[in-house]
């Protein structure tokens, strides 16, 4: 399957900006089930500097500066990526997790160690009594691990109600685990919360999910969105992915842009300004299938 994705921010400032400087996390990466074809970052203003560079966990970082007044500001990521699914391991076949728990230490493991960084807590993903009491239900004694991991993730698209209203980027996981309200942001991190607090490695995935529209109607552009979901390590089987505002294991219909230990590692766009007053802000995605797959 392959997706051509177009991803615009834009910014009005009530009064000019004088100088900005910005990263975004807006080019997709490559996975064991995704390979991005292209990708390039058009930036209006046109920046005075901009560069590229690879972060700790392997994303793609786009750095630019603009240096000249502007009332507004105006970021296009235009990419095409190419996504080859990978079976799922049967669950009930998979080691009990508790022993994912315990290669996480095995010195002769070398990608169970490397995933030790996502076993600790992070700045919007702090170990949580409550998140990792939530989790413990789905994770008896002796559970294989992706039996209970689907469990889990079931358990959050029930009990949880997904509400744009209820939260922001910056909700604390033990609110949004009080309220039992949130968006994907937030059940990925109750999520993650919840497997860390076991000792498990869990990461914070975003990217971008196909939106379909109903039978016989023209899909409208500008209706897909920026998403995100959690991964976790599976023993024997490597990082595999869940998406608990669906309900599901994303297999073709979800497009990894970064990867990190909360929302906070792999924000789309952020930076500083000087000047602009009020702003308005506006994000428009597409992900349009093409190629074969389209004609389908």
């Amino acid at each position: 399957m392959r997706y051509k994705v177009q991803h615009v921010t834009r910014y009005d400032y009530a009064d000019p900006v004088s100088l900005c400087h910005s990263i975004a996390h807006l080019k997709p990466i490559d996975t064991r089930t995704q390979h991005c074809l292209s990708a390039s970052l058009r930036v209006d203003p046109w920046p005075a500097v901009s560069r590229e560079h690879e972060d700790f966990f392997g994303n793609r970082v786009s750095y630019f500066s603009i240096q000249q007044a502007h009332s507004l500001l105006e970021v296009t990521a235009l990419s095409e990526i190419e996504i080859t699914p990978v079976p799922t391991p049967a669950p009930e076949r998979t080691s009990p997790w508790e022993l994912a728990v315990e290669r996480l230490y095995d010195r002769g493991d070398g990608l169970m160690n490397d995933a030790r960084i996502f076993t600790l807590p992070s700045p919007q993903v702090p170990l949580d009594a409550d998140a990792r009491a939530f989790a413990a239900l789905s994770f008896k004694r002796g559970r294989p691990i992706l039996e209970a991991t689907l469990d889990l993730m079931g358990r959050i698209h029930r009990e949880i109600e997904y509400d744009p209203t209820a939260t922001t980027v910056a909700t604390p996981v033990a609110e949004v685990m009080r309220q039992r309200r949130g968006v994907c942001q937030d059940f990925a991190h109750i999520a993650i919360a919840g497997l860390r607090g076991l000792g498990l490695a869990a990461r914070y995935v975003s990217g971008y999910l196909e939106t379909l529209p109903p039978p016989g109607q023209v899909k409208l552009q500008g209706a897909d969105a920026s998403h995100a979901w959690f991964s976790v390590l599976i023993p024997d089987h490597g990082w595999i992915d869940f998406d608990p505002t669906n309900d599901c294991i994303p297999i073709e219909q979800h497009i990894t842009t970064a990867i990190g230990r909360d929302f906070q590692d792999v924000t789309p766009l952020r930076g500083i300004f000087y000047g602009g007053g009020q702003h308005d802000l506006s994000v428009a995605v597409d992900v349009n299938r093409i190629g074969e797959a389209a004609d389908q």
